[in-house]
């Protein structure tokens, strides 16, 4: 056996050397471009955000969230496709042979793919979903009957994080109603009962009293974006007659002006005397004594006491 052929060269250690050197050079220029296209990408994003308010107009906010979104689903796309060809690149300096790699891969991936059809359903969905601007993150939407904030949209699924806190995730091809609550603007809806002796007249110029004052105090001037529209008396309740109307917002602010507003209305009702009814409760002890109401205005706790003991009495001696 002749040794000497085991034992490298000068120029073996020297072609050794250099592969690693190149393979780590490739890594380390993939890494510093992945960095540039993290640190990059937030630049772009507002200089097209600063040309697309200057050439059309439009909501700032709006087209923000938007930017966000498609920027991030395009700054993740990228460092993978970079990290691909690094490898792949890697490979080959090391001395693989990459031509039956990708011959293999693209089987893989052709199998792949009909075996995962949902997948690449769930990847076109939220491909279109993002180009159809349906929605963004930091957005509440409903979707399949769920509410939440949209905290990241994916191409395969979508995160709305609940009131209490819980995350949601949806496959973005299993999702089959989607309601955007902040899209534009918004909407904060009035259903509010009076009782029937009032006059409705004065009860929707009060309404609007309120809410002109509300208008004029500057944090809420930025967040309203038109007066308090009356829709009118929408129906007859039981007890209360309806009337709606409704506040247009920025999105997202529908909820903030809504509870100041009904605060508000609230402390006007009761200073001006407008009645606002709540439900009655009545006490039953069975079939053989009569009913009465019970109301705030009724006889006192002793009272009471003694009426209920006596319809006790009642009931025992028959």
């Amino acid at each position: 056996m002749n040794l000497h052929l085991m034992i490298p060269t000068v120029d073996d250690i020297y072609a050794f050397a250099g592969h690693i050197v190149r393979i780590l050079f490739i890594l380390l220029v993939a890494w510093i471009v992945t960095r540039i296209i993290h640190r990059w990408f937030p630049k772009l994003r507002e200089h097209i955000v600063r040309q697309m308010l200057a050439q059309r107009g439009g909501e700032d906010g709006e087209l923000e969230k938007r930017a966000n979104t498609i920027g991030g689903i395009l700054r993740k796309t990228m460092a993978v496709v970079i990290w691909i060809l690094a490898v792949i690149m890697a490979l080959k300096e090391a001395g693989f042979d990459i031509g039956p790699i990708l011959a293999g891969a693209g089987i893989v991936g052709l199998a792949v793919g009909f075996g995962a059809q949902n997948l690449v359903h769930d990847v076109i969905s939220g491909m279109f979903m993002l180009l159809e601007n349906q929605i963004r993150v930091n957005d509440v939407a409903v979707l399949n009957g769920t509410g939440g904030l949209v905290e990241a949209i994916h191409l395969r699924t979508t995160v709305l994080r609940g009131q209490d806190g819980t995350i949601h995730v949806f496959r973005n091809g299993a999702i089959n109603s989607l309601s955007n609550m902040t899209h534009g603007y918004s909407y904060y809806l009035f259903d509010l009962g009076v009782a029937y002796k009032e006059d409705t007249d004065q009860v929707i110029a009060v309404l609007r009293g309120v809410a002109d004052e509300l208008m004029e105090e500057e944090k809420f001037q930025k967040v309203i974006l038109a007066p308090l529209e009356v829709l009118g008396v929408d129906s007859f309740g039981d007890s209360a007659v309806m009337i709606k109307a409704r506040f247009k917002t920025m999105p997202s602010q529908q909820w903030t002006v809504g509870r100041e507003m009904n605060r508000r209305i609230k402390k006007r009702f009761d200073e001006v005397g407008i009645e606002i009814p709540f439900p009655h409760m009545s006490i039953y002890f069975g079939e053989a004594s009569k009913p009465f109401q019970l109301q705030m205005q009724g006889p006192g706790r002793e009272e009471l006491k003694a009426l209920i003991r006596e319809v006790r009495q009642e009931d025992g001696t028959k």
